[in-house]
């Protein structure tokens, strides 16, 4: 402070000596105080109270001011500020702190986590949200439990996380899991749209599971219409973890785990399988197949088979992972390393094998912030084979126990049956699958790069350009070899089958926002314009003829021929948002999205998108006296339209055969001819979703319960409809848009956290329910039938449709006075003569129930103590009919193996039964589709449990904290289903679901884990 020179002449020649010793003391405090109200420097420490780990990245403030900082590597900060200001500490995650200095030059603080999950930030379609300020259906999944399922694919984490959404897979290393949310909405392509990190994919198993940050599931119109025609069936929404501010932090995962078949089917042995066997054949007036004779010289005692055995072993499973994180303001990183292999449980070289690099980078620099994702991954399965199209399990559970494993006097070394000795033709699996070579191969990289400038404040562009390309190649070669009657492959038979097949995705999003704050108004508005381009390219070349031990390569092959194709698919877009908020009570939102695709014809190439939803927080309201418990009443609704885009390129253009020839009076005239009728009017599928919700918080949140109810009305589905053979096509079918169908359904969960005492634990449950309706096919309304099952108007998709059974016909005078059954005999099957018109035909099926869920559940338990902590989660679904054809083919008394249950069959002297003689060719269709082989799907499992131990770590010690655990999977099912599993994942066809002709047993898996930081 710079003293005046006059003013002190003045008090120092006016003023008696006293008063100046006064007045110069008033002066030096008054400099003091001045001097004390400057920006004075603070420093500290900030660290977490769960861990008592340094934190980087803290954003500090200094209350009313723009003054900021954040933590560096070690959680240390240093900020200019007055001893009077207030510091704001805010961290994601974390409780937000406001700390007055009182002088003070250094603060150390522990921020304690934020349990009040409403102030949680979820990641929405381009862009993010305030947990509490979401309009639509937006489902957060709790990833403490879900990433306790050990698994390849992130898809799998959802199984019972959220209401609404099932999630169905097999035991089979590198399966397909089935995600379905709401129901079905389509009769093609009905999986959920998968974004990670912002990028669409189209299924997210090249990613690993550990590597995932959050979670979240749209569900509903209002919140997946930002995404257009590829938000239809919902939306996951995946984000994978970035860098930190700080120093480099080390981890490292490793998981072992050894899988085991549960369960298995109950099926006759030697004895067993001989006895119903010949039963069948004197039953059908022939001879007894010798091997199954004991009068006979080539009978069969001295093999007996037990296939589950010689082919089920213990499987392992092992993902080990690196991860490296850190960074500063300019650039953080974080970089996953991830090992995953799976080899089957059943003794084939069947396995899965993974390798996967993901690399986030992001910054800042004044204005600009800016990042980038680098993510390659290598993956190889050798897949199960199949002969004509049938299951390996299937195949396994149907295989004779008088056809032994290993036979070296037939080519390759494996058993088979012979059409003279057993007459029966069955595969020999392990045999099958050891000597073929089915390897498919997949290389993926994703390239994205992304900046963000705030041009003033509160508007922002960004620009995001992303390159995702993915090569595969599948190698099939069939060897020459021996497996018995029927299954001989001669040297002219072998083949070798190569396809190579390459996939770019490019994507351009150019997305302006800005946020304004006016009083109690909040805006916050988005708009964008969305380029992209899918390339596919497929090359494939066979070559046949091999003698055995030759080189499985093309060019020793002795006839070779190949083929190529390729499409290119484009598409432009424009989005808007707009986010309303009045004095945090009303908030509305509004989006629109408009797709144009070259997947459809001129006129139809375009469709609109739209949505509107709006949520009342009620608790916010000042002319309410609410008790204290009681945090949060929410009321949101919402209505969305969208389109669907499941088709293949170029499906509206009519194609024909302009070399067809065609004989008139012997004489060969040019022609041409349709290859396959396309409707040029195909269009896009819509969806029109409604929903209403109650949400209500008590005790701070800690207690959260949400109530739902949605209505779903799906149109202008495309489906496969007749056309008359007169018009050439091939297939005499045409694709157009000709069905309609209604999903609705209630969703309720629960949720209670408790973490404020040293035994921490949170419970949450979930149940969501689904009616399904077809209310349109084509133009007539006719059903459409699928296996064991019709779809029809008015009713489920896929419903089973069968016939009833109506007890054993005793004698002949029963056969006699029964409705007229073709070839029916005693001891056979009485089946229901449904529509009275005195004789069993096909009009005679009925419906037996749906196939798909009517609801579905799930019950997460977590709790920590000191330094251990477990988990448990529950999972299941019921109300659907499952039609058990593994079970059928088990029951039909033929010359395949049988269930025991088939040991009971009817005879003149045990005619207390209901099941019927065995006979070869089953004249009566005793095998028949019927309510014999339906069953209940309804099934309760104990997903996973795990428990883990911290293990204490000195502070000193190079090692952050390291934990061990012990981990179960599909630990208990309660279910009174015959099969392997009801929670089976079949091929997912739309008109033949529930139908398990021999699903992969999903296996019970124990394992080890450890996790280390550094």
């Amino acid at each position: 402070m710079t003293t005046n020179h006059r003013l002190f002449f003045y008090c120092n020649f006016l003023l008696p000596k006293k008063e100046w010793l006064i007045t110069l003391f008033m002066m030096l405090l008054s400099v003091y105080t001045v001097s004390a109200q400057q920006a004075n420097t603070v420093t500290g420490k900030i660290s977490s109270e769960k861990d008592k780990m340094p934190l980087s990245g803290v954003n500090i403030l200094v209350k009313g001011t723009s003054i900021a900082t954040s933590t560096g590597f070690d959680g240390d900060y240093s900020i200019n500020a007055k001893p009077t200001d207030v510091l704001i500490f805010s961290y994601i995650g974390y409780e937000t702190k406001e700390l007055a200095i009182d002088n003070r030059s250094q603060i150390n603080y522990v921020l304690k986590d934020d349990t009040n999950k409403l102030n949680e930030i979820v990641v929405i379609g381009y862009g993010t949200q305030k947990k509490a300020d979401l309009s639509g259906a937006v489902s957060v999944v709790s990833l403490k439990e879900a990433k306790t399922i050990v698994t390849y694919d992130p898809a799998k984490m959802l199984q019972g996380q959220v209401a609404g959404v099932t999630v169905q897979s097999s035991g089979e290393p590198g399966g397909f899991v089935n995600i379905k949310i709401r129901g079905i909405s389509s009769f093609a392509n009905t999986n959920p749209l998968f974004i990670i990190d912002g990028m669409i994919v189209d299924n997210p198993y090249d990613f690993a599971p550990g590597d995932v940050e959050s979670m979240q599931v749209l569900k509903d119109g209002a919140s997946a219409a930002i995404y257009g025609v590829r938000g239809a069936n919902g939306v996951v929404i995946i984000t994978t973890k970035k860098g930190k501010q700080g120093k480099m932090s080390v981890g490292f995962k490793s998981i072992t785990g050894f899988q085991t078949v549960p369960k298995k089917w109950s099926v006759t042995d030697r004895v067993g399988y001989q006895t119903i066997t010949s039963a069948a054949e004197k039953n059908a007036g022939l001879t007894v197949a010798p091997g199954n004779d004991p009068t006979n010289a080539l009978y069969i005692n001295n093999v007996n088979t037990n296939w589950q055995n010689e082919a089920f072993d213990t499987g392992i499973i092992q993902n080990q992972a690196v991860t490296l994180s850190g960074g500063s303001d300019g650039l953080a990183y974080n970089m996953n390393l991830d090992y995953f292999k799976n080899s089957s449980y059943v003794k084939s070289p069947q396995d899965y094998e993974r390798y996967t690099m993901n690399l986030n980078l992001s910054g800042k620099k004044g204005k600009f912030t800016y990042g980038s994702k680098i993510a390659y991954t290598q993956s190889g399965k050798e897949k199960f084979n199949s002969y004509v199209g049938e299951s390996a399990i299937s195949s396994l559970l149907t295989a004779i126990p008088t056809m032994p494993v290993y036979d070296e006097n037939r080519l390759g070394g494996y058993g088979g049956t012979d059409n003279l000795t057993q007459r029966a033709i069955s595969m020999n699996v392990i045999g099958f699958n050891n000597l073929l070579e089915n390897k498919d191969r997949r290389n993926r990289f994703i390239g994205d790069i992304w900046g963000q400038l705030e041009i003033v404040k509160g508007l922002k562009y960004k620009i995001d350009a992303s390159y995702d390309r993915t090569d595969t190649q599948n190698r099939l070669f069939i060897p020459p070899s021996d497996l018995g009657w029927y299954y001989i492959t001669t040297n002219d038979e072998a083949s070798l089958d190569i396809a190579n097949a390459n996939q770019t995705n490019t994507f351009l999003n150019n997305i302006l926002t800005y946020e304004k704050t006016l009083g109690k108004h909040k805006f916050d508005v988005l708009g964008g314009w969305i380029q992209e381009r899918k390339d596919f390219y497929n090359h494939w070349s066979k070559g046949v003829g091999y003698t055995p031990g030759e080189i499985s390569k093309l060019q020793y092959a002795d006839d070779i021929s190949g083929g190529e194709f390729e499409n290119t698919i484009t598409g432009i877009s424009y989005i808007s948002r707009i986010n309303y908020s009045f004095d945090d009570r009303y908030l509305f939102q509004a989006n629109f999205r408009q797709d144009k695709s070259s997947l459809f014809g001129e006129n139809y190439n375009k469709v609109n998108s739209y949505s509107f939803s709006g949520a009342w927080k009620i608790s916010n309201e000042k002319f309410l006296d609410l008790p204290e418990y009681v945090s949060n009443i929410k009321l949101r609704g919402s209505w969305g339209r969208l389109g669907n885009n499941p088709i293949p390129a170029y499906s509206f253009a009519t194609t024909v055969n302009r070399f067809a020839g065609y004989d008139f009076n012997n004489t060969l005239a040019n022609g041409t001819t349709v290859v396959s009728a396309l409707d040029p009017n195909l269009r896009w599928e819509t969806s029109e979703t409604s929903d209403i919700a109650l949400e209500l918080g008590f005790f701070n949140n800690d207690l959260q319960f949400t109530a739902e109810y949605f209505n779903k009305k799906s149109d202008d589905l495309l489906v496969n409809v007749p056309l008359p053979y007169s018009t050439g096509a091939f297939p005499a079918q045409i694709l157009t848009n000709g069905a309609a169908m209604n999903n609705s359904g209630y969703e309720f969960s629960v949720a209670y956290n408790n973490s404020h005492n040293e035994f921490k634990y949170n419970i949450s449950a979930n149940v969501g329910t689904l009616k399904n309706e077809v209310t349109k096919i084509g133009v007539n309304g006719n059903p459409i039938y699928g296996a064991a099952s019709k779809t029809e108007v008015g009713r489920a998709a896929g419903e089973i449709y069968a016939y009833q059974t109506d007890g054993i016909f005793q004698n002949a005078a029963e056969i006699a006075a029964a409705p007229t059954q073709t070839n029916a005999g005693i001891g056979d099957l009485r089946f229901k003569d449904i529509n009275g018109d005195g004789k069993i035909t096909d009009q005679d099926r009925t419906f037996q129930g749906s196939a798909i869920p009517t609801y579905s559940f799930g019950a997460n338990f977590g709790a920590s103590y000191k330094n251990f902590d477990f988990t448990m989660v529950w999972q299941g679904a019921g109300g659907n009919k499952v039609f058990n054809a593994m079970y059928r083919d088990l029951m039909v008394g033929q010359y395949g193996n049988h269930s025991t249950d088939e040991l009971n069959y009817w005879t003149p002297t045990n005619t207390n039964t209901d099941v019927p003689r065995p006979i070869i060719g089953d004249p009566n269709g005793n095998s028949r589709d019927s309510n014999r082989f339906i069953e209940k799907g309804d099934y309760v499992r104990l997903q996973t449990m795990e428990i883990g131990y911290q293990i204490p770590v000195p502070t000193s010690f190079f090692i952050e904290k390291a934990k061990v655990y012990i981990n179960g999977q599909n630990l208990w099912t309660i279910t009174k289903y015959k099969g392997y599993d009801p929670d089976f994942n079949s091929n997912d066809g739309l008109f033949s679901r529930g139908y398990d002709a021999g699903s992969f047993p999903n296996p019970r898996t124990i394992s080890l884990g450890l996790d280390v930081k550094f």
